[in-house]
């Protein structure tokens, strides 16, 4: 499957930006060189969170591991471009996974742990998937079990049910295997496929984005679009080879994706997973393993930059540089961990469409500078070095006429291209709302053009309706349109209302029918739980209104119903 027209590819290739490697080429490449090194480390909390055991393996390890779980996929029935719905919690088996399809030519589309069987249903429907990738359980809960009307391939314990569920599905257990096995099944596929298989434009992931629609949309990158990704990051997080990397971010999406598995693979590093987040176990991993490169959300830096006695017990000499994003950063923060840490934070602000927007301190020198501001790429007068200031490029235009904005001060859709950037959603037949005439991702995130020079950007909202709960983006219309549902109600819709450690929280606004009486938030919860709705998706506040604010062609005005909700605090 490739998504990128015949042109696009000509002229990245030509200038560069695109390759030939794929991410078995890269991973492949270290094991032939350093069979010996560390590759990728489990959470030291993994058997408690899953029942698997704890693994530390090598390149020559992972490699066979991936070898042979690939067979263990085409004994399954897996096929060249096949879609595999993945739901692993952040363990070396995921990783394993990632590397396995990459061998087989099949398209990965993860899914976070959090995901119910609504979630499940929806995104199995939209790519017509046979097939998920999973383990029996994970925080004492079943996961494996959710998934309906699929073939469950899972590592762990073994599942009821065997091979004769329901709906044509059945269940097949998975081995991690180190050893260096036979692999005449894979090498046949892979000789047979090998114009899919080995080649950098084919899709390879399938990620999912929440948009205004009410369903999470696809958004089908290649191995190509993902190297970009991890070029554009490689001045201002300073990857160097052999790097030890820590990632506590679900590695599902652009964060994990493009900021850990390909720059991780790229560079021969180390990889050392984290999940979910413990502060406790990742500041003791951060030493433990002298770890040069990490992320962590803006409030675990906050309270960190607020306890100087907490992060003064460890040493991390080792580490050089450390991303955030999601939410704003306090420049405060910044300026503790700079001068008082010695340690430079790093402001990202991506999507898994391939926005690609990082502060660092060599473009943004004070704080406040690198808290809320980014270099505007492709720019005439930029005087930064490093890849992504020569392929990427960006501009503003008007929400309302569609004019481009120079000037500084006025706010625009942020308008994206380059090679880190996709080719359209996954099963949409028409894209004209997405990109430009001219071919630039319309990203509906408001910006306006600032600093010294003009050389930088500020986000100042967004233009689409999504809620940002601690970096787990989620659609309101999704909600609304579930609620609907609910008996009582004359009107219901969700939005957003700030919280200080996750960003954004979701609150319902409900207007009762006449003569009957608003519900309880539990009594909405409990709805929404017996939808299969996951559980980070769920309203936290309720507020009981008349009517709800509305434009006059009856659609919901959900910023004015965030104001309303923000003057009952």
């Amino acid at each position: 499957m490739i998504t990128s027209p015949q042109n696009r590819i000509d002229e990245y290739t030509a200038n560069g930006w695109w390759g030939t490697e794929t991410l078995h080429h890269l991973v492949e490449k270290t094991f032939n060189v350093s069979p010996e090194r560390l590759a990728v480390a489990d959470p030291p909390n993994k058997e408690a969170l899953t029942g698997l055991d704890n693994l530390r393996l090598n390149y020559a390890q992972l490699n066979y591991a991936a070898d042979n779980l690939a067979e263990q996929f085409l004994r399954s029935g897996v096929v060249v471009e096949e879609k595999l719905i993945v739901q692993l919690p952040n363990v070396v088996e995921l990783v394993v996974t990632y590397l396995a399809a990459s061998k087989l030519g099949a398209i990965v589309s993860p899914v976070p742990v959090q995901y119910g069987q609504h979630e499940l249903e929806s995104i199995s429907k939209v790519l017509k998937a046979k097939t998920i990738v999973s383990c029996s359980q994970f925080k004492g809960e079943p996961l494996a079990s959710i998934a309906s009307g699929l073939n469950v391939l899972y590592f762990g314990k073994g599942l009821e049910g065997g091979d004769d569920q329901e709906g044509g599905s059945g269940t097949t257990q998975l081995q991690i295997n180190t050893n260096a096995n036979s692999t005449q099944a894979l090498d046949a596929h892979r000789l047979d496929h090998s114009s899919i298989i080995d080649d950098a434009n084919s899709i390879y992931t399938i990620c999912w984005t929440s948009g205004t629609t009410g369903t999470p949309k696809g958004v089908p990158r290649s191995h190509n679009m993902w190297i970009a990704t991890a070029r554009s990051e490689v001045t201002a997080c300073d990857f160097r080879p052999g790097d030890h990397f820590l990632n506590p971010f679900p590695l599902i999406n652009m964060a994990a994706i493009g900021g850990f598995l390909f720059p991780w693979a790229k560079f021969g590093s180390t990889l050392f997973l984290h999940h979910p987040l413990d502060a406790g176990i990742y500041l003791q991993q951060l030493q433990q393993e002298k770890i040069t490169f990490t992320i962590a959300p803006p409030a675990l830096l906050n309270q960190l930059a607020q306890s100087p006695d907490n992060w003064n017990q460890f040493d991390f000499a080792a580490l050089r540089r450390i991303g955030s994003g999601s939410a704003p950063l306090a420049p405060a923060m910044i300026e503790t961990f700079s001068s008082d840490y010695g340690k430079e934070i790093i402001n990202f602000y991506g999507s898994n469409e391939g926005i690609c927007l990082l502060s660092d301190v060599e473009t943004a020198s004070t704080p406040e500078q690198r808290a809320s501001m980014f270099p505007r790429l492709g720019f005439a007068d930029l005087p930064w070095k490093g890849e992504v200031f020569e392929f990427a490029k960006t501009k503003v235009v008007d929400t309302n006429s569609g004019d481009e904005i120079h000037q500084a001060g006025m706010s625009g859709e942020l308008l994206f291209a380059g090679p880190t950037i996709f080719d359209g959603y996954y099963d949409v037949e028409s894209h004209g709302d997405v990109f430009s005439e001219d071919g630039y991702f319309r990203t509906g995130d408001l910006v306006e053009i600032c600093g010294e020079g003009e050389r930088y950007y500020r986000i100042v909202g967004r233009c689409k309706d999504i809620i940002n709960r601690g970096g787990m983006k989620l659609s309101p219309s999704e909600l609304d349109q579930l609620l609907e549902g609910y008996s009582g109600l004359q009107e219901v819709a969700v939005c957003a209302y700030p919280d200080e450690r996750l960003s954004e929280k979701v609150c319902a606004c409900v207007v009762a029918k006449d003569g009957e009486k608003a519900p309880k938030l539990s009594d909405l919860t409990d709805y929404l739980i017996e939808q299969g709705v996951a559980k980070y998706k769920l309203p936290e506040r309720i507020e009981v209104f008349e009517q709800l604010p509305r434009n006059p062609m009856g659609k919901v005005l959900r910023f004015e119903l965030s104001d309303l909700v923000a003057e009952r605090d």
